[in-house]
């Protein structure tokens, strides 16, 4: 019986299958490969040379005078040292930047520990010194004075303190593990037991190791501000503070965003290249950890003594032994600020009235 299927097979065609390729979307390699590989370590490599030279200086120049630092030399100190730390990292995560994180936990743990612990111990003084320098200029109070260096020292030590408490989930849940979404290639990343566990440490992190100190740190930097355009000339030390602080927030805060959006998020995080998983965490993360080059430059912008001591290093020159007693963090004179040692003495003068009432009294 024949059946008159209309023409159905007529127009049929055969398609070749031999050259087709199946693409996966998540595993298709981006642009981004060449410059990141590339790129980032070369960012790393300049860092690493002018952070270590730059902050190298600053702790030099600091040690040269020792025997007469000042508060803000005590708190300058402890920054440079939380920032060469975290510069002596930057080829690990140069590494991993090009070939995933191939070097262990324990590496991994001990740069995830001092990533942490330089962001918590850099707003924290950074918090101290804007607290002492609100109570100093706008209450009268000197809440740290150069005549008792070791409780400046010993609020420091405090703060590593709390520094190394808070970054007490990186040395125990940052492991090194395999890339997801490429077998051959590992990652330092956090293996928390569930995901409940996961966003309470974290966002406990966060409120306790960011948000606070930065509260304490905006609220002395608004009245500070008020105060400069309300009343008296400008004080050195106060813009060292606000530059630093500006630091800290623009190599920060992009970091923290992403970190609470990470937290917060439980849709699968974007791949930038094939293996290898650069979030938005991972990319914020590049600004942090080389914020601290920036430090240097800004004690070179806003200190004429800093300028010229660091010249005379550059120079093989010695200091005066005089010129210990300046301080590297405040104008000179005729520049309309007074200097370190008259502030920082202020306090001593009611003190000096009191005796000085008490003889004439007996006489």
């Amino acid at each position: 019986m024949d059946v008159d299927l209309h023409g159905l097979w007529e127009n049929n065609t055969t398609f070749d299958y031999d050259d087709y390729v199946y693409t996966d979307v998540d595993s298709q390699p981006c642009q981004f490969c060449g410059f990141v590989t590339v790129f980032i370590p070369l960012l790393y490599s300049v860092g690493l040379l002018w952070g270590l030279l730059g902050n190298g200086l600053v702790l030099l120049i600091l040690w040269s005078k020792r025997r007469k630092w000042s508060v803000m030399d005590i708190f300058i100190l402890h920054l440079g040292v939380a920032d060469v730390l975290l510069m002596l990292t930057l080829p690990l995560w140069a590494v991993d930047a090009v070939r995933g994180w191939i070097i262990g936990t324990g590496f991994c743990k001990l740069a995830g520990a001092l990533f942490k612990m330089n962001l918590y111990c850099c707003i924290f003084i950074l918090a101290l010194i804007g607290l002492e320098r609100y109570l100093s200029s706008v209450r009268g109070v000197e809440m740290f004075s150069r005549n008792n260096p070791s409780v400046v020292h010993l609020s420091c030590v405090i703060v590593w303190f709390i520094s190394l408490l808070l970054s007490i989930p990186d040395w125990i849940y940052l492991e090194a593990i395999m890339d997801e979404t490429t077998p051959e290639k590992w990652q330092c990343n956090h293996v928390y037991p569930n995901n409940g566990m996961r966003i309470s440490i974290r966002l406990l992190l966060l409120a306790v190791g960011v948000i606070l100190p930065a509260l304490v740190l905006l609220f002395c930097s608004i009245l500070l501000y008020v105060r400069r355009k309300t009343s008296g000339p400008r004080d050195r030390r106060t813009c060292v503070f606000v530059a630093l602080g500006l630091a800290c927030i623009v190599g920060w805060t992009p970091y923290n965003v992403a970190f609470v959006v990470d937290t917060v998020s439980t849709s699968t995080a974007s791949k930038w290249c094939e293996g290898k998983r650069w979030t938005a965490v991972d990319a914020t993360a590049v600004l942090g950890l080389i914020h601290c080059v920036v430090k240097p430059v800004i004690y070179l912008c806003f200190s004429k003594e800093f300028q010229r001591r660091a010249m005379s290093l550059v120079k093989s020159k010695c200091f005066d032994e005089d010129s210990n007693e300046v301080s590297l963090w405040d104008c000179g004179e005729g520049s309309g600020c007074a200097g370190v040692q008259q502030e920082e003495q202020n306090s001593l003068h009611p003190m000096n009235d009191i005796n000085q009432t008490a003889q004439d009294q007996n006489v």
